[in-house]
């Protein structure tokens, strides 16, 4: 039976690759407008840059959220598999509690970042704050930090079943 915290990341963690998805998605459309508008048509549009920017911050910081739950991030462990297994778990001990060290200071200060920021003007986008740009920074680091709470609690997603859609979207 899987535990209600385990259901809420599943479903998390499918909303960051969603969201990470969109965004270079997205950015696959805008990008080649942008190029197009300014040597076909010689006009250069403003709006792509930013809009590009903003989706590549959602990508990297979502998607880096969702990369570290799959354990698809870059791990190196060359020289912590040569140690003795117990030294080995105290490490992964201490790597999970840096994280979470990392994890509450980007939050933290990200947060702080978008709330001093709120009132400024980006120049080609008026009407986007600047703080809404930075706001990916402090969401992926919440979510990661969730993840890693998850990963000292309950261990890698790698050990437990495969929950598929359908069960995630059932009864929400």
């Amino acid at each position: 039976m899987d535990h209600p915290f385990l259901r809420w990341m599943d479903r998390l963690y499918l909303a960051t690759i969603w969201a990470a998805g969109t965004a270079i998605f997205f950015m696959s459309l805008i990008i080649p407008w942008g190029v197009f508008s300014r040597y076909v048509m010689g006009t250069g549009s403003q709006w792509p840059e930013p809009i590009a920017i903003l989706l590549m911050m959602v990508f990297t910081f979502i998607g880096a959220a969702a990369a570290y739950r799959a354990g698809g991030h870059i791990a190196v462990n060359m020289l912590t598999e040569k140690l003795p297994a117990p030294l080995q778990r105290l490490l992964a001990v201490v790597v999970d509690l840096l994280m979470l060290v990392i994890c509450g200071f980007v939050a933290w200060y990200g947060t702080n970042l978008c709330i001093e920021t709120w009132g400024q003007g980006i120049a080609e986008l008026p009407w986007l704050p600047v703080g809404a740009t930075y706001a990916s920074l402090p969401i992926g680091a919440a979510v990661t930090l969730l993840f890693v709470l998850e990963k000292m609690v309950f261990g890698t997603q790698a050990h437990r079943r495969i929950v598929r859609f359908e069960e995630l979207t059932e009864g929400a």
